[in-house]
């Protein structure tokens, strides 16, 4: 695995780093960006043509692009064992958040104050994703062709086009457009993953297939629960909002488990808190077995994609020196632009924008493109909003 001449970080290290991260991962897959700024940029985890390596496996497999990307950081860096510290670390405090709402949603049925401040977050979470477009952007479009890749997607994106759909529309207009350019720098890595790694993923694949043997003999409707989890996340190409409708469908229309408010009360609980949207299976297994319920449909709408990820890794480790992989990597990562851009737009046009937001808006996105650590401005935001949103 890659690594920089720095100290390689403790596996207690990732975790802390990427739950702190996790606090404030609003904004879907601009959280990449932070990502980066926090392996590449600041600690020095991994070099910049690893992390976008990373950007391109999680853009083409299932699951949340984020938190494909927070275990992609930990595999390079220290294995499966990193993959788990990183994904778990930026994962849990979406949960713990979600399963907290979740509770008060079925003692009172009544979020108001709740849903108040973290719409009020909504300016902050637009000042977010914009910095994440400005700088992905600016780091990642070189050159016209990739501009006219990104423009192209965000576009597509916008018609409502499948998200995986687009990311195959890129990769061949990468592929045409960049045809005449060579393969040049971009090396493969010097380390191949080795059989200690292999063994490791067996492990994790046989533990999941005994957990849901537990299941099926202890609890069959959470053993039914998982199965469906597992599978929604299974086919959810595209990122965590792609998971929604699937989700709606088997849930709702197909087991008749809760009517449809209740499940858009659950998906907005999942836009206004930190993390993937695909957490709100965590507030779907809660209203249907409590806290064990929560904690198997957070676990199992999970687990395929970082299992998928940590498998396919060692093997993109082999394809990437290919002239045509390269040309195609190129416009997936242009693409990738593209979405960052659409989401902006998308965000920004939710909120009722005045004066007063502008200004906050404006403060917010100096202040992350100054790098202020934006654990701070989430945090100021919050009381912003409070006072004035």
């Amino acid at each position: 695995m890659s690594e920089s001449q720095h100290k390689i970080p403790s596996l207690a290290l990732l975790f802390i780093s990427f739950l702190r991260l996790g606090l404030t991962a609003f904004g879907g897959p601009a959280m990449v960006t932070y990502i980066k700024e926090l392996s590449v940029k600041h600690n020095h985890w991994l070099d910049e043509d690893t992390f976008k390596d990373g950007i391109v496996i999680c853009q083409t497999i299932p699951g949340a692009t984020a938190m494909q990307t927070a275990a992609y950081v930990g595999f390079r860096i220290r294995g499966v064992k990193g993959a788990l510290a990183t994904y778990i670390g930026f994962g849990l405090p979406a949960f713990v958040i979600m399963l907290v709402l979740s509770f008060l949603y079925v003692r009172f049925h009544n979020l108001n104050q709740v849903t108040i401040l973290f719409r009020g977050l909504a300016v902050i979470v637009v000042a977010i994703v914009a910095n994440a477009t400005f700088s992905f952007g600016r780091e990642s479009v070189k050159n016209y062709r990739e501009f006219l890749i990104a423009v192209l997607s965000a576009i597509l994106f916008w018609t409502g086009m499948s998200p995986f759909l687009v990311i195959i529309v890129a990769g061949i207009i990468g592929m045409l457009l960049f045809m005449r350019e060579k393969h040049g720098s971009h090396l493969a890595l010097k380390e191949k993953a080795n059989r200690k790694i292999y063994i490791q993923i067996g492990f994790l694949f046989v533990l999941l297939l005994f957990v849901l043997s537990v299941l099926f003999y202890a609890d069959t409707k959470l053993f039914t629960l998982a199965g469906l989890m597992l599978k929604i996340d299974t086919f959810t190409f595209g990122g965590g909002f792609a998971s929604l409708p699937l989700m709606l469908h088997e849930i709702v229309e197909v087991r008749g488990w809760m009517d449809n408010r209740t499940f858009m009360d659950g998906i907005a609980l999942g836009q206004i808190t930190p993390g993937p949207i695909v957490i709100t299976a965590t507030f779907v297994g809660f209203i249907l077995s409590g806290v064990a319920g929560a904690v198997v449909a957070t676990i199992a709408v999970f687990t395929p994609s970082f299992l998928i990820l940590i498998t396919v890794t060692p093997f993109f480790d082999r394809l990437k020196n290919s002239e045509l992989f390269f040309k195609v990597a190129k416009g997936v990562l242009s693409s990738f632009v593209g979405l960052l851009f659409f989401v902006t737009i998308k965000f920004a046009s939710v909120v009722s924008w005045d004066a007063v937001k502008v200004f906050v808006g404006l403060a917010a996105l100096i202040a992350l493109i100054r790098k202020v650590n934006i654990l701070y401005v989430v945090l100021i935001g919050a009381g912003i909003s409070l006072i004035l949103l």
